[in-house]
């Protein structure tokens, strides 16, 4: 579903950057990105999306080039960064229509979706309102409402569970597993390691843009008992995060 080969993007004037990416996210996959603040794991996410350009390497969206035909790869799967910007001088309808809008959702199941999910989050009297009243909780709901008004096959998340309430999270979760067990999957990064851990089948480790470990998450546990201790002995070290 998403094919990730030696990916390679360094910044001009800065040793920051990705190098030599290789990863495969399958069909029914949730699987975590994690790495310390600056590993690579937003400029991975932001080049698979079409964001950042690259220096070397290949991305594949069910087998087609983000570079070739970044407008097809974008039809099939829905993005949301760390802080989503939103329009903010509309409304939350106004906002999830033009995103329907966008993708050519019909009218009845986009109010269908629409529905679904603003109940799930407990947004649905707010969506009359203002995006510029909302919350930054309220904001996160709405952008993750709006990835899943198309019904993408494929979700990439930056930090999607930042900022939600711990209701919010629980749905979001349900939401991850509903996707991946209709046959979707999810490639997100995270801080939240617990939650990784339970949700996730597969997790891949990033430092200082190189990914260090990735595969199985019950493979990578059996070396070392929690996601948590072994992150903390391979992908930490004297620098502050």
């Amino acid at each position: 579903m998403l094919t990730i080969k030696n990916l390679t993007k360094h910044y001009k004037g800065s040793n920051k950057g990705i190098t030599n990416i290789n990863l495969t996210i399958e069909a029914g996959d949730i699987y975590a990105f994690i790495g310390h603040n600056g590993a690579g794991k937003t400029t991975t996410l932001k080049s698979v999306v079409g964001i950042h350009g690259f220096d070397q390497g290949e991305i594949l969206i069910n087998g087609t080039s983000i570079k070739e035909n970044p407008l097809l790869c974008k039809q099939q799967f829905a993005y949301i960064p760390d802080n989503p910007d939103l329009y903010e001088y509309l409304t939350g309808i106004q906002y999830l229509n033009f995103i329907a809008d966008i993708f050519q959702v019909s009218v009845e199941d986009r109010e269908k979706r629409i529905e679904k999910y603003a109940d799930a989050f407990g947004i649905t009297e707010s969506l009359g309102d203002l995006i510029s009243s909302y919350s930054h909780g309220m904001k996160q709901k709405l952008a993750i409402i709006s990835a899943l008004v198309h019904e993408p096959k494929l979700l990439i998340l930056d930090e999607p569970f930042v900022g939600l309430d711990p209701k919010a999270a629980v749905v979001l979760k349900s939401i991850m597993r509903e996707l991946c067990d209709d046959g979707g999957a999810i490639f997100f990064s995270t801080h939240v390691l617990d939650v990784a851990e339970k949700l996730c089948n597969k997790v891949a480790i990033i430092k200082d843009g190189v990914l260090i470990k990735a595969g199985k998450m019950e493979e990578i546990l059996k070396q070392g008992g929690s996601l948590e201790s072994i992150f903390m002995e391979v992908a930490c070290d004297d620098k502050a995060d």
